[in-house]
């Protein structure tokens, strides 16, 4: 009898959630039977009729709920206002003997490429020269062209292959210009619209991996085969330099040219991924190439001394030594490749091993340093660490500010120089130039507030997940709050791929929210890199759920602070995170009044059959295989979604022009919310991509449409 009731138990927890109550969940798993299940496959049609229809139809519906309320035209031009400053410091860049930026603002906004000295730069009135002005060039062409950035050739980088977009699509236009002439290259370099892997290998060869007709891209739409391209061939005539296979996984093959500091070929490295996060590098040279002895799991940063500097993202033997994931090494180039009979140097290969509440974040590579930006229990910290072969790796710390996120910017490797950045919450970006010979920073800019933040504070918590594991968290709230719950909050999540979320500047939130009272908390789940590699690969396939758990801890531990309660809390993820704001909905709906889903995956079961999706098989697993689909059928909030249930109203958004995370995700899931009687808003961008970097303008409307839902659903 206790055997049988054990067994019952068993079979209840192995079944999805909800079963009883899941009307769109197919019991057949295999492709057929979800396609078949499936009775909105024509919102998949990117342009088809239906789709276009039921975007129109819905977005009439979500302007007149969003752009009909009072508080919209505020937020909107509260919202421009922040993003078109011209108090915001324009990004640097090295280029040639001077400085780049990109800048958009009112009277451009769809930006300027321009160019100034150092010097002036530096000044608080830099006298700039425009290079490209995006609006005048799509303006003349009749093209919505959206910039995408420039790779110029060293060490003169005066030949830049410039990448534009039409509507904010990640695939490109690439031509060649000439930064002293301010010209497009005529007969120069020209690549037609497609998603390119591209390297200079000198003034008149490309490295290329591209489109190159029928058959020669992945399932998801990407490159695996590398040419070198001459000035003046057509793609046709590109010679082939390595081939992958069509099956690859991942973002595409990739040829990358390390240089030294004054611009010589240090080594020409293939990347081919074999899925998301496993690849095998190949080094070309003398006209052949040979596979490197590296781990599949590895982030290759440059080249020193002869010396390839990486991050092992698995545990890796070695010579008998095993560097835990994590770790960054230099290793020199020969001892990669097969062994050629040479005896392995006494020289330290470890350069810096994180502790357990530690991760690399960024590294740059110059000719006899590494400049390394750490979080530490998510805290920002930058290091310099000089090549003293066998003696080992010393480091000298730059001092940065307590508490806050720093990031390594552009570099100049020919004179040894560095920008970095540090934020905060409440602090404004400034930046600094380090000298990396002695690690010394000077100030060079920084950012006035856009925002007042003098009513709020940070704070940084704990929740215990589901497996007892504790989540970090930030919180930014009033000052002066009552902690009774009744404070409206929105709590952000992302949770995969390795990406890591610091504290940050985000000065339309100040303004549009903070400024109003209200609280933002910043969740670290796993599935992130916020502690290295482990934090990331401990949410992989299917211990997924742990991230959904991981972020329904820290709502539950909201509540039980005061700091908010279900009534006033809200929820925002965009891409990755919209398939964590869509499963926290469908599986805690009592803990959240709002959700934010934005460009999201939803359909989990038929995401690689939609173009990019199969690039992403190594962090989700395949829907296609049988075992995969079975975990991943437990939490795919497109199949989850009951009628029964009381979900909140939520707020699903996309772009027509998202050619990364298709738009039928995000469509299907509102058709599905609307069938089964629940309320909610959709509306569809049709400029912008995924990015949503095509305008200020577009964006202020954006962010207007988000806070204005947010403010109805938790402060009204």
């Amino acid at each position: 009898m206790r055997l049988s009731v054990l067994t019952a138990i068993a079979t209840v927890l192995a079944a999805p959630a909800f079963a009883q109550s899941l009307p769109h969940l197919p019991t057949d798993l295999s492709p057929a039977g979800v396609r078949a299940a499936d009775d909105h496959l024509a919102l998949e049609e990117v342009e088809g009729v239906e789709a276009m229809a039921f975007v129109r139809a819905s977005n009439e519906r979500a302007l007149a709920a969003l752009t009909g309320d009072a508080r919209y035209e505020t937020f909107r031009a509260e919202a421009f206002e922040v993003l078109s400053s011209t108090a915001r410091i324009p990004g640097p860049s090295f280029l040639g003997d001077g400085i780049g930026n990109f800048w958009q603002d009112a009277e451009h906004p769809k930006g300027l490429w321009r160019r100034t000295t150092l010097d002036s730069y530096r000044t608080d009135a830099p006298q700039w020269e425009t290079l490209i002005d995006v609006g005048a060039l799509a303006e003349a062409e009749g093209v919505d062209w959206v910039w995408k950035g420039a790779s110029c050739l060293p060490p003169e980088e005066t030949r830049c292959l410039i990448s534009l977009s039409d509507g904010g699509k990640d695939a490109v236009v690439v031509r060649e210009f000439d930064t002293t002439t301010k010209t497009f290259v005529e007969g120069g370099f020209s690549l037609p619209e497609g998603k390119h892997r591209i390297s200079w290998l000198d003034r008149d060869t490309l490295l290329i991996a591209t489109d190159f007709g029928p058959g020669t891209l992945t399932e998801s739409g990407y490159p695996f085969i590398v040419k070198t391209l001459t000035r003046g061939q057509s793609l046709a005539e590109a010679t082939e330099v390595y081939r992958g296979d069509q099956s690859d996984g991942g973002y595409g093959v990739s040829a990358s040219v390390f240089r030294d500091g004054q611009g010589g070929v240090q080594a020409i490295i293939v990347n081919r991924p074999l899925d998301t996060f496993r690849a095998e590098r190949w080094r070309v040279e003398d006209g052949g190439i040979q596979k490197l002895n590296l781990p599949t799991r590895a982030s290759l940063h440059g080249i020193l001394n002869g010396k390839l500097v990486f991050t092992v993202e698995e545990d890796w033997s070695w010579y008998a030594n095993v560097r835990p994931a994590g770790t960054l090494m230099a290793v020199n180039l020969w001892e990669l490749e097969p062994n050629d009979g040479r005896t392995i140097t006494n020289a330290a290969t470890t350069v810096f091993a994180p502790g357990p509440r530690q991760s690399v974040e960024d590294v740059a590579v110059f000719d006899d340093r590494i400049v390394v930006s750490i979080l530490d229990n998510v805290r920002g910290r930058i290091s310099v660490f000089r090549d003293r072969g066998e003696f080992g790796w010393p480091e000298t710390a730059v001092e940065v500010p307590e508490n806050a996120a720093v990031g390594l910017g552009d570099t100049s490797r020919g004179s040894g120089r560095l920008f970095w950045s540090q934020q905060g919450f409440l602090t404004p970006p400034s930046l600094g130039l380090i000298d990396v010979a002695t690690a010394a920073s000077q100030p060079v800019k920084s950012a006035p507030a856009l925002f007042d933040a003098s009513t709020h504070v940070v704070e940084q918590f704990e929740a215990r997940s589901s497996d007892g594991t504790m989540i970090p968290y930030f919180v930014v709230r009033p000052r002066e709050m009552a902690m009774d719950g009744s404070a409206p909050a929105i709590l952000f999540g992302y949770g995969g791929f390795q990406i890591s979320f610091p504290p940050a500047y985000k000065p339309e939130m100040g303004r549009l929210w903070l400024e109003n009272g209200g609280v933002f908390v910043q969740a670290n789940i796993r599935g992130g890199g916020e502690f290295g590699p482990a934090w990331h690969q401990a949410a992989l396939r299917e211990n997924r759920q742990r991230s959904f758990d991981d972020f329904a801890a820290v709502a539950r531990d909201l509540e039980a602070r005061g700091i908010t309660s279900p009534r006033r809390l809200g929820i925002y993820g965009r891409s990755n995170g919209g398939v964590l704001t869509s499963v926290s909905i469908t599986q805690n709906p009592q803990l959240f009044n709002a959700a934010v889903i934005e460009s999201p995956l939803i359909d989990m079961l038929r995401y690689p059959e939609m173009p990019a999706g199969a690039s992403w098989i190594g962090e989700y697993g395949d829907p296609r295989v049988p075992g995969d689909a079975g975990f991943i059928a437990r939490y795919s909030a497109y199949q989850q979604l009951r009628p029964d249930a009381d979900y909140p109203r939520v707020y699903i958004t996309t772009n027509t022009r998202d050619d990364r995370v298709h738009p039928g995700h995000a469509r299907k899931f509102a058709a599905r919310l609307g069938d089964q009687g629940h309320d909610h808003l959709y509306y569809e961008e049709t400029a912008g991509g995924h990015s949503n970097d095509a305008d200020p303008v577009a964006n202020a409307r954006r962010w207007a449409r988000h806070y204005t839902y947010l403010a109805q659903q938790l402060m009204d």
